[in-house]
């Protein structure tokens, strides 16, 4: 399974100390490491990218308006007990994996070149000017590759253990804030931890194995406005969509319901259930998730607010939950099952 994606990029690449080093989603890969990186420029092609430098032959972006970014075939290396696999783009940026020591890297041979033509050469979605811009080529890069080795390729020994035919995808998603991440960890582990308190800036998929129903990955995709464009990408093949609200942040309320039309409209995502969890119950009267009076009339009010009425084209429902106190969590993973 892949777990990280890197580019290095610099003027030289005999010149370490100017690369730029982007990772997604942990920085494994740094600035600080000047024999790993040695290893990974030398060992790409066997030091042809640093030949090219030395005698000042690199390949020139022509004037034609339909240049194509040239894409290496990729090259498998161990290095550090890391499974790297890498291309390079242009002779002067290098794209790398790092996947799990047992994966076959050549299993992503195909998809990984298919991929960066698409998106650099069809899409011209990256130009590698600008830092934002490389940050969420290399997370739409990862999303993919992540879905297609969930998919097709053979999965972690720790989920195929366990694997049998029922295998189910369920996307959350909702504004920075609102406790997807903690709503996961809290299911997957039963712990809740008050200093996780940081917005996730991470994708992240966690696998939740139930032995008699079958295995749940969680997308947990980050909420911030700039991670939103990719919450698309993510979607794809969902078997069940969860939609997170902070019950307690209503100053977020019209953020949070454009931002969920926007993708509950989409075309492709009808018929997908949907589950809407307003958490944090607990900040919002401390007496409430005990008294079912006010937790009807609150459902009332959250739906006509949110419009959820309107849902027409799938099967949803609706559910208060608080990670911190742990007040219906147990219903999260039933209420996924009984929707999918």
């Amino acid at each position: 399974m892949l777990s990280n994606i890197f580019l290095l990029r610099g003027k030289n690449f005999q010149d370490l100390d100017q690369l730029n080093i982007y990772s997604y989603p942990n920085d494994i890969i740094t600035i600080d490491n000047k024999d790993q990186l040695s290893k990974i420029i030398y060992g790409h092609d066997h030091g042809d990218l640093i030949h090219r430098y030395r005698t000042r032959k690199s390949i020139s972006k022509s004037n034609n308006t339909n240049y194509l970014y040239l894409i290496d075939t990729p090259v498998a290396q161990i290095i550090d007990a890391f499974n790297i696999y890498t291309t390079c783009i242009n002779g002067k940026i290098i794209i790398g994996l790092i996947l799990d020591k047992e994966d076959n890297p050549y299993d992503y041979k195909e998809i990984f070149e298919e991929l960066l033509n698409e998106l650099l050469n069809i899409e011209k979605m990256c130009t590698f000017k600008d830092e934002i811009e490389i940050e969420n080529f290399l997370i739409t890069v990862f999303i993919d590759l992540r879905r297609y080795g969930d998919e097709y390729v053979e999965r972690h020994p720790e989920i195929q253990f366990h694997y049998h035919d029922s295998f189910n995808k369920v996307f959350l998603f909702g504004l920075d804030e609102v406790g997807k991440t903690s709503l996961v960890r809290r299911i997957k582990t039963g712990q809740y931890n008050d200093n996780y308190f940081v917005p996730t800036k991470r994708f992240n998929i966690e696998y939740i194995q139930d032995d008699s129903r079958g295995l749940l990955a969680i997308w947990d995709m980050p909420g911030q406005l700039t991670f939103r464009k990719k919450w698309l990408i993510g979607l794809q093949d969902s078997n069940i969509i969860i939609f997170m609200i902070d019950v307690a942040n209503q100053i977020r309320f019209e953020e949070s319901k454009r931002e969920f039309w926007k993708i509950i409209n989409r075309y492709e995502l009808f018929g997908i259930p949907l589950l809407i969890l307003a958490n944090k119950i607990d900040l919002f009267d401390h007496s409430v998730q005990d008294n079912k009076e006010q937790i009807g009339r609150l459902n009332k009010e959250i739906i006509e607010y949110f419009e959820f009425e309107k849902i027409d084209n799938r099967e949803w429902k609706l559910l208060f939950t608080s990670v911190k106190t742990n007040f219906n969590i147990t219903n999260v993973t039933e209420m996924i099952f009984d929707l999918i």
